[in-house]
């Protein structure tokens, strides 16, 4: 078993549900935070946990570069290596890939590209796509798509979607003859041995001289029962589950042929990706609300890479069953807060004698306890608990604007999730 999805309620287009992964269960429709580098930018996973994060995304494509693939699969995955213990879904590195425009090079086979870390040159295809992913041990992974440029012509977003159609097929053929060697499978991984030949590139962020002997590496605690050397394995004969992404540009008709396409490969779950590369924001509602239409109702819909927080509401009322973003913990960086008054920038000047905290409509660890003038000082200060507590409020707002349209969802208040739902107190 991969996965499962059940859909508990439903309200117009709108449904709410329960993802069962190996690692844990996930309520639909859900926020992923971005953890790129298995790490969320400033925020422990202890308080992941306790602010409710269900799901994290990782890159495939950072991950590959450092500290390399070979060793996150020889620490047992991503779920040991980060000690988390809860859901995790890996992207293929694709989109990643395809925004060095400058250094990288494409053919039917994949893409050579050169590291934005070090020139190095690296080449991904579909099959070692589905080998990163595999030795990450996500329980949700990608397959490898061509994330096609805006503005395209027509004819150059259908080479781009045939291309992505013929990777799907390509990396479901490799992703099922290797699945059981998944880190945490029921099976031996190929390179559990240490006397075996690690993967050419999959070491490839790093040197010998660096890297540390994981095999005598005593295990940290970890706030709670679980050591960071002994996350629960899943039961045997748990696997992965390949999503497949459907692309085709701006151009609605494309868009339905790569969805049926995509569905004809037969696939667990699907991704609309190709979005948030530059397009106006109605033009991408349109793509979502026409492409949705077009995939099963019975299989989990993950759109990729969008929004602000009125923006998930919306796709979540369209049929969006998972979404993630960048957006919340990179405007955090730069000081820039969600709150249910609207947009906060808390380096201006007018917060600095500012008792009031951040959001009195908000009940996280930040709002409860620390006034705007503190935040606004933290943040003028170059502080890094700014980057902290700006993050785990912004997470905490997207976080509870998805439990709001959940409630909804369940309730049937379509008005509430068309309002986009607000951080509340919880009771």
């Amino acid at each position: 078993m991969s996965i499962v999805f059940n859909i508990q309620a439903e309200s117009g287009s709108a449904r709410a549900g329960r993802l069962i992964t190996p690692h844990g269960e996930v309520q639909t429709p859900v926020f992923m935070p971005v953890g790129t580098l298995a790490s969320v930018k400033g925020v422990p996973q202890d308080v992941l946990e306790e602010l409710g994060v269900e799901i994290l995304l990782g890159n495939t494509y950072h991950l590959y570069l450092r500290p390399g693939i070979e060793q996150v699969r020889r620490m047992g995955g991503l779920h040991r290596f980060m000690a988390w213990d809860r859901a995790i879904l890996t992207d293929s590195g694709g989109f990643q890939v395809f925004s060095l425009s400058e250094l990288r090079k494409l053919t039917e086979e994949g893409v050579t590209f050169r590291s934005h870390l070090d020139g190095s040159s690296h080449f991904f295809s579909p099959e070692r796509a589905m080998e990163a992913q595999i030795g990450l041990g996500a329980d949700i992974i990608m397959a490898f798509d061509e994330c096609t440029e805006y503005p395209a012509e027509k004819s150059r977003v259908r080479k781009s979607m045939d291309l992505t159609l013929r990777w799907a097929e390509r990396s479901k053929k490799h992703f099922d003859e290797h699945k059981h060697e998944v880190p945490w499978g029921g099976q031996p991984s190929s390179a559990s041995s240490e006397n075996e030949q690690i993967p050419r590139g999959w070491a490839a962020g790093n040197d010998s001289d660096d890297q540390p002997d994981v095999r005598s590496s005593s295990p940290r605690r970890r706030s709670g029962p679980t050591q960071a050397g002994m996350i629960a394995a899943p039961p045997l004969g748990e696997t992965q589950a390949l999503f497949g992404i459907v692309q085709g540009g701006m151009d609605l008709e494309l868009r339905k042929e790569s969805a049926e396409r995509t569905v004809e490969v037969e696939f667990p779950g699907y991704a609309i990706g190709g979005l948030s590369v530059g397009e106006p924001r109605n033009v991408t509602r349109e793509v979502v609300e026409a492409t949705l239409g077009h995939l099963p109702k019975d299989k989990p819909r993950y759109l990729m890479g969008v929004g602000t927080p009125e923006e998930i509401a919306e796709y979540a009322y369209l049929g969006v069953d998972m979404m993630d973003c960048v957006l919340p913990t990179r405007a955090a960086r730069h000081g820039l807060l969600f709150t249910s008054g609207g947009k906060v920038s808390i380096k201006q000047a007018r917060y600095a004698a500012d008792e009031a905290p951040l959001d009195e409509n908000c009940s996280c660890r930040v709002c409860t306890r620390y006034s705007r003038a503190y935040l606004r000082h933290l943040y003028a200060s170059n502080e890094v608990l700014a980057q902290v507590l700006n993050t785990v409020h912004n997470l905490t707002f997207y976080l509870d604007t998805m439990r709001t349209v959940r409630d909804a969802i369940s309730l049937g208040d379509r008005a509430r999730l068309l309002s986009g739902g607000r951080s509340a107190p919880k009771s």
